[in-house]
């Protein structure tokens, strides 16, 4: 059975999503914040952080993006993403890659600004210039989404649960939900799923 490590308003959101959507079992652990943090979680998560799904071999893996595509692999009749080989394949692992890697790292530096400077006063810069990228990011996922009901293929994919989470991330979600109307009609539509409504309730990502 898999295990997943995780606590409200983390990464954790879109893992659960999709291991719900691919109905397998799994246990869930709600990993406080401890300064020192606990050794045995560090074992399986060296920067201390979640979410974390340890596999039913006893393996676990860390990165929410990683995980949602070892579980569309995994549970391809659950239809998480678009299979190998698809057309749509490559903008999925084209977005995921994009969203982990350019919007996610973006959205860290803003909530931790202290951990990217060696200089206190250097906090402010260091946020300015997170949100400046943040809303660079969701721009493209806004041109990416013009005249698609999905992010990629032709329905719901994890990537579409990924982005929704990450903008549900914004400092300023009014401002983001009339800035990127492509997003915002993504996100609208979703927020009706029950699912994610659920999910929601559990996370509190935004107002119900």
């Amino acid at each position: 059975m898999y295990k997943l490590y995780t606590r409200p308003g983390s990464g954790g959101f879109v893992v659960e999503a999709a291991l719900a959507l691919a109905g397998v079992p799994f246990d869930q652990i709600d990993v406080p914040k401890k300064d020192p943090p606990d050794p045995a979680f560090l074992a399986i998560s060296p920067l201390n952080q979640v979410p974390v799904l340890t596999l039913p071999n006893g393996g676990s893996i860390t990165e929410s993006a990683a995980i949602c595509i070892l579980l569309a692999e995994r549970h391809p009749e659950a239809d998480l993403a678009p299979v190998a080989g698809s057309p749509a394949r490559a903008d999925f692992l084209r977005w995921m890659a994009f969203m982990s890697s350019a919007l996610y790292p973006a959205i860290l530096r803003l909530y931790y600004a202290d951990r990217y400077t060696a200089d206190a006063k250097g906090v402010k810069a260091v946020k300015q210039a997170a949100v400046a990228e943040i809303d660079r990011g969701f721009a493209i996922m806004d041109r990416a989404l013009a005249g698609r009901d999905w992010l990629v293929g032709e329905r719901l994919s994890v990537a579409d649960i990924y982005l929704i989470m990450l903008v549900a991330w914004h400092p300023e979600v009014e401002k983001a939900r009339a800035a990127w109307p492509d997003i915002e009609r993504l996100w609208a539509r979703l927020r009706d799923h029950e699912l994610i409504k659920k999910l929601n309730a559990a996370h509190d990502m935004w107002p119900a």
